[in-house]
């Protein structure tokens, strides 16, 4: 998509006045953003486009938390179809998949010619149903799934993972860039969810772990940030056997000469036992003793710990 022709720069007075802004990119040819939904993370993708030198459009339920961008510069959009009739490339950054489709059902007109990219936290059905939708209407989508707390985005600190139109990363990889590391997973819609399930899970893990560390250590009136100095080093130096476990895990070849799952059932079995005499629930944890006894019971107990993931896997 190409740029529209250039506009004259408004003040921020005017343009919190503007009720339908002119579709147009910058005098620079950067091409306009929309941004729908101006939580804390949509005001911080705003932030980064007007800091770049992006003409940005905004929009929110709330007009209030649009004020402190309009005052930078940002024009505010009376409604989500003016703020997409304005722009080139279009964010939608809001609660979940249902509030963004309240939002777009009735902005539907506007949408044609435009790029639409959703970095709503969802699952992969919901994107997949957005984009075919947002296709219907005449515009391109990606979908987006953003690794950062807000003061990261821009940062080295921040990735984001893109599936749907190839041709729009493409064309709009600068822009993308802006926000975090960008990277395209694939063109089915539903990709950038999964892998956003994907990680959130391991991440989730890891706090069901801390959880159950601190509980455990506060049974002996031992302090969790005591407990949490010695766990953060350790979680660290564990984390280096996950990308050896993948390669097992992608093989099917889980022989191992070290820390098999014979060797880690006894070791989880004494620490479940150990963590109910301390009063401790072990509800986070005997799960995972569950599945290790499954592989056990099917013959694997001289194979590798990474070999619990056949017990999880679909169809198994």
């Amino acid at each position: 998509m190409t740029t529209r022709p250039t506009q004259t720069a408004q003040t921020s007075q005017t343009a919190s006045k503007q009720t339908a802004p002119e579709h147009t990119g910058q005098p620079s040819g950067l091409p306009s953003v929309a941004v729908i939904g101006l939580g804390n993370l949509g005001r911080v993708l705003a932030s980064a486009y007007l800091g770049h030198g992006h003409r940005t459009i905004v929009w929110n339920r709330s007009p209030a938390k649009a004020d402190d961008l309009v005052t930078r510069g940002a024009i505010r959009a009376a409604t989500a179809a003016e703020a997409i009739a304005a722009a080139d490339l279009v964010i939608v950054c809001v609660l979940d998949y249902d509030k963004a489709r309240q939002i777009l059902t009735p902005a539907a007109g506007a949408l044609r010619g435009r790029t639409l990219i959703n970095v709503t936290s969802g699952t992969p059905e919901p994107a997949r149903e957005l984009a075919a939708w947002a296709t219907e209407q005449g515009a391109e989508y990606l979908n987006g799934a953003v690794y950062a707390v807000p003061q990261t985005i821009g940062t080295q600190d921040a990735f984001v993972l893109y599936s749907g139109s190839s041709a729009v990363f493409e064309t709009y990889r600068e822009q993308l860039d802006l926000l975090g590391a960008a990277t395209f997973v694939g063109t089915d819609p539903g990709l950038a969810s999964l892998y956003d399930i994907s990680l959130l899970s391991g991440m989730y893990g890891m706090f069901a772990g801390f959880f159950q560390s601190v509980a455990v250590a506060d049974s002996a009136q031992i302090k969790a940030a005591d407990i949490t100095s010695l766990l953060v080093p350790w979680l660290n130096a564990a984390a280096a056997a996950l990308p050896g476990f993948a390669a097992e895990i992608d093989s099917g070849d889980y022989a191992t000469e070290t820390s098999n799952l014979d060797i880690n059932a006894v070791g989880l079995a004494n620490m479940l036992t150990a963590t109910k005499a301390q009063g401790i629930g072990v509800e986070l944890l005997a799960p995972l003793q569950t599945l290790f006894e499954s592989q056990i019971a099917q013959g694997h107990g001289a194979q590798s710990l990474a070999r619990t993931v056949e017990s999880l896997r679909a169809g198994r």
